[in-house]
């Protein structure tokens, strides 16, 4: 089980952004929430790059989705810059997970943020201290995949 759980993002590029990448590095499906975000739109689906066609894609309350996959087992990693969140390096991210992404203003609500396993930061070392959502969240998905597929 790999899904991408997306936290609000408001943004119809960004999530178009975001559904291309999880098509592009294998994820199984993305959950959007059902309210206060941007849905999957004529924008959206241009914006993806055909990747809607290819997604399962689902809209669930995002805290309870994050219940339900960890009872089947999956482990939820929310992407996050704070001192609790670790580099990539230092996670397992082989088995079931939902990589949970926030929005593009304030990351992860504090529920959802609860309900994370574990937290990852992206190690950055120039002067800009953020990424936009979909960039963060393309490169979790990558960092996710390497990981996933290496032996």
């Amino acid at each position: 089980m790999f899904v991408l759980l997306l936290d609000q993002i408001q943004d119809p590029q960004n999530l178009g952004t975001l559904l291309r990448s999880a098509e592009a590095f294998g994820a199984h499906g993305v959950i959007l929430p059902t309210a206060r975000a941007a849905s999957v739109t004529p924008a959206v689906v241009n914006a993806s790059s055909g990747a809607t066609e290819m997604l399962l894609i689902a809209q669930h309350n995002i805290a309870q989705a994050m219940d339900r996959l960890k009872e089947a087992g999956g482990w939820m990693v929310g992407l996050e810059d704070s001192e609790e969140a670790q580099p990539p390096e230092k996670l397992n991210l082989k088995g079931g997970i939902g990589l949970v992404i926030g929005s593009e203003g304030q990351g992860l609500r504090r529920l959802v943020r609860e309900k994370c396993d574990l937290l990852m930061r992206l190690p950055m070392q120039g002067d800009i201290d953020s990424l936009n959502a979909a960039v963060a969240g393309s490169i979790a998905l990558y960092l996710a995949r390497q990981a996933r597929t290496s032996k």
